[in-house]
């Protein structure tokens, strides 16, 4: 009986609806609106944070990265700036990491100059990276072709490299990269390796990444090489010169660039963290280091996407509530118009209940057929941004029922008013109603 009277109820709203089919699909396009509005936002915020967060991740989450950073320039008692300048990380420091922290699992330190590469006729301009062995370890670099850098290469100062992919495409052009021998400022190196580097964690503008020709116009590094430490420290130095019009010639001596330790377990990294600034602080008195933590990263990046979702979606639920008003107003006006009607029906033996569920029906069939061609055309515009706009969207399962979820409570919720308004009009003034 309950499933007839239901069948029943909803074929009399279907009807009533298909009777004014432009008002009802006026009034259902608020709701498809704000339902993929809600889904193309959250897509659109979820895809910005997971590319944050994988490019934060890549850095290593059981890594702490100390970079070299330049201070601000001395000047002597005579007001005359200091020619020569003593800053940065040094291979004691990471001695200190390695001997007094207990959670300390690797330490990799790093030398990073940036040269002219040159292979027979072609030069390009390339970052030197003077690295160890286990450096692997903690970064996303991996071999392609032939073999890493080795202990014997460190201990015996060879002239030997690995090149990024990126290297060999622009010097190497279709010749195989592997036993060739490239210039460096004055010295020649082996090749043994080919390595691809899974991200880049340069900080390089999209515009140069996606236009290799203005890069290159630009003058900047179009790979990378991995030379042995040992022979970086014996054949370049640590003494760098540097010209300003300000003041002439100046030196900089400079040990190393950065210094990245990985942590056993990621519960100790932030501790970790906290014992590398004290020693940075007992033993450099100038402000010549910054460290950075992904973990820290990750955590803000993760925070700043939940900000990030609330006010996107409290954004795209303003339109749902535009047309939950919208819904109100034109269930009002359908009340009225059928005050007869409800009277005749009251008239016939119809309880109030029976009314109520008769206009929320139509209200429901309004807002779901709403809701779910606007999950539809949410679904379809991340697709759209994707394609042409070049931005990463995800769609998960959750914005999909949330968007129908609030639908559903904006049908229910501004329906109900004027279901109850037209189950408590009198009969007999219904009836009059002409």
């Amino acid at each position: 009986m309950f499933l007839f009277r239901f069948k029943r109820t909803l074929k009399l709203g279907v009807k009533s609806l298909w009777m004014h089919k432009l008002r009802s699909t006026l009034t259902a396009l608020g709701i498809i609106f704000g339902v993929s509005s809600v889904i193309a936002m959250l897509a659109i915020g979820e895809g910005a944070s997971r590319d944050a967060q994988e490019k934060i991740a890549q850095l290593g989450s059981h890594n702490i990265i100390i970079k070299t950073v330049k201070p601000p320039e001395e000047q002597s008692a005579s007001g005359q700036q200091q020619t020569l300048q003593e800053y940065g990380l040094t291979y004691n420091d990471a001695e200190r990491f390695l001997n007094a922290i207990p959670d300390v699992q690797v330490i990799v330190p790093n030398r990073r100059i940036s040269q002219q590469a040159q292979y027979r006729t072609r030069r390009v301009s390339a970052e030197v990276i003077g690295t160890v062995p286990w450096y692997t370890d903690i970064s996303q670099v991996r071999i392609k072709f032939g073999r890493y850098l080795a202990s014997t290469d460190m201990h015996y100062k060879k002239g030997v490299c690995v090149v990024d992919d990126k290297l060999v495409k622009e010097l190497f052009g279709f010749d195989d990269p592997i036993g060739q021998d490239i210039k460096i400022a004055s010295d020649y190196y082996r090749v043994v390796g080919v390595a691809s580097e899974q991200t880049n964690t340069k900080t390089t503008s999209t515009f140069n990444e996606e236009n290799p020709a203005a890069e290159k116009k630009a003058g900047a590094n179009v790979g990378s090489i991995y030379i042995p430490l040992t022979t970086v420290r014996d054949r370049f130095g640590e003494m760098t010169m540097q010209m300003s019009s300000s003041s002439g010639r100046t030196m900089e001596r400079v040990e190393l660039q950065e210094i990245i330790i990985k942590v056993r377990d990621i519960d100790q990294v932030l501790g970790t963290r906290q014992s590398v600034q004290t020693l940075m602080n007992r033993f450099h008195k100038k402000n010549d280091y910054e460290i950075t933590v992904p973990l820290e990263l990750m955590r803000r990046a993760k925070e700043f996407q939940r900000i990030f979702t609330i006010v996107l979606g409290s954004i795209a639920a303003i339109s749902l509530l535009v047309g939950g008003i919208g819904i109100m107003n034109i269930m009002l006006a359908t009340v009225s118009e059928r005050t007869r009607e409800i009277g005749i029906r009251r008239a016939l033996g119809a309880k109030k209940r029976d009314i109520i569920f008769q206009f929320l029906s139509e209200t429901l069939i309004l807002t779901l057929s709403g809701g779910a061609l606007g999950i539809i055309l949410g679904a379809l515009i991340p697709f759209f941004v994707t394609h042409f706009g070049q931005m990463r969207t995800v769609i998960t399962l959750s914005s999909l029922l949330l968007a129908f979820g609030i639908s559903a409570g904006v049908g229910i919720t501004f329906g109900l008013y004027p279901a109850y308004r037209a189950a408590n009009m009198d009969p007999i003034e219904s009836l009059r109603h002409e």
